[in-house]
């Protein structure tokens, strides 16, 4: 007798499998633009790449020097939890360079990527159905990675009005009416390029310290400002939790090396979720990060580039048409209002890819509610390849106002 096709092998009716609901989240659409850009180079077209935030120069030459005399001379193998000595030092080191401030390096922990360093952080402070205030727009990972931890993500809308930063009256009226577990904030922002003022970042640290809401501080844009200097939330609170990473001023974005400076009471809870996670940062990318602190002279060579790309962008841009942007105080983007042409940023961007071979990123990416209307141009590019975007966009025939 045949078997019931619905039956499992112990004759119990076969049970429907379905992937996870906490895997249930958006994608990351600037990677699928990525992917579709990818796609048409490969039919040999020639697209240039304003849609992701990485920079066009490889890590510096002595972060490269040291990897070579590493691979002669060391194992590669694991590394403590917390990361190499030198490195979680020369960290430490950083603070006391760039902002006068002094962290011990048993505060540092080493981890692959930013990425590794949220969720390693939500993981320590958040639990399941935690409330944790995200700026909108903003970096859509970090809703994506707290959903998929089973937290929720209340979203502080910010704009021209604000300099698309979060006030302390928006985020205490959120609480009040919410119940907040944390705040997490970007400064300099993706996508819109913002810095916060000091006097506000305090403001809204000492809220989350005297209110019992964690603080978690996004700062791997610091180093990328075109003016006043960006500031670290350790100038106002021990407790704030600081996420950087390596990717962005350092050029190191497929090396996948990161960190977190987190308050002494939570370096042996994310030692923990690192051993059982990660168990270490990748060796060889430690090494080139120890390396990368020598390469200073280069980094800045680099952000002059993007400083000069970004002048370029605020001149032919407005020339093009789009002449509405967030405050380009630092980073590598510009965030566009592009209503005047398009109330579908998605079909908008696809568009720009397909005719002239641009890349750009959709604001629905950064803001759900507002994005249809925006786009984000990132500037990490060469400077030869800055110029031939902004002449294909000059002369693509779609920049011309509805009527």
């Amino acid at each position: 007798m045949k078997d019931d096709e619905n039956a499992g092998s112990n004759g119990m009716p076969r049970r429907a499998r379905a992937p996870a609901r906490r895997s249930d989240i958006a994608s990351f659409i600037v990677m699928d633009v990525m992917r579709a850009a990818a796609a048409l180079e490969a039919q040999g077209r020639s697209i240039i790449h304003m849609e992701v935030g990485q920079p066009g120069t490889s890590a510096p030459d002595t972060a490269l020097s040291a990897v070579r005399s590493a691979l002669d001379a060391h194992t590669l193998g694991y590394t403590a939890a917390l990361g190499m000595d030198d490195l979680r030092g020369r960290i430490a080191q950083s603070y006391r360079d760039n902002h006068g401030i002094d962290v011990d390096a048993s505060r540092v922990i080493v981890c692959t990527g930013s990425s590794a360093a949220f969720l390693l952080a939500f993981l320590a402070v958040f639990d399941t159905g935690a409330k944790v205030a995200l700026p909108s727009p903003g970096y859509p990972c970090y809703r994506h990675i707290l959903s998929a931890l089973g937290c929720v993500s209340p979203l502080i809308e910010t704009g021209p009005a604000t300099r698309w930063m979060p006030t302390l009256d928006a985020l205490s009226a959120l609480d009040r009416d919410q119940g907040l577990d944390g705040l997490l904030i970007a400064s300099p922002a993706n996508p819109t390029g913002t810095v916060i003022e000091p006097v506000r970042l305090a403001e809204l640290v000492r809220y989350c310290n005297d209110n019992g809401l964690w603080f978690i501080s996004d700062e791997i844009y610091h180093g990328l400002t075109y003016g006043v200097p960006a500031t670290t939330a350790l100038a106002f609170s021990d407790d704030a939790i600081i996420v950087n990473s390596f990717s962005k001023y350092h050029s190191m974005t497929g090396w996948r090396i990161g960190w977190l400076v987190v308050p002494p009471s939570l370096v042996r809870v994310v030692e923990r979720l690192q051993q059982n996670l990660f168990i270490s940062a990748p060796a060889v990318s430690q090494i080139a990060a120890i390396g990368a602190y020598e390469g200073i002279g280069e980094l800045e060579r680099n952000r002059e580039t993007y400083a000069k790309n970004r002048e370029l962008l605020l001149k032919a841009l407005p020339e093009a048409g789009i002449t509405a942007f967030a405050p380009p105080d630092g980073a590598f983007y510009l965030y566009a209002d592009v209503s005047a042409f398009t109330d579908d940023s998605l079909s908008f961007a696809s568009a720009m890819l397909n005719e002239i071979g641009v890349a750009i990123t959709p604001g629905l990416d950064f803001d759900e509610a507002r994005g249809h209307r925006f786009v984000r141009f990132s500037y990490a590019g060469t400077e030869a390849d800055m110029i031939e975007g902004v002449r294909r966009i000059a002369n693509w025939p779609r920049l011309q106002p509805q009527r």
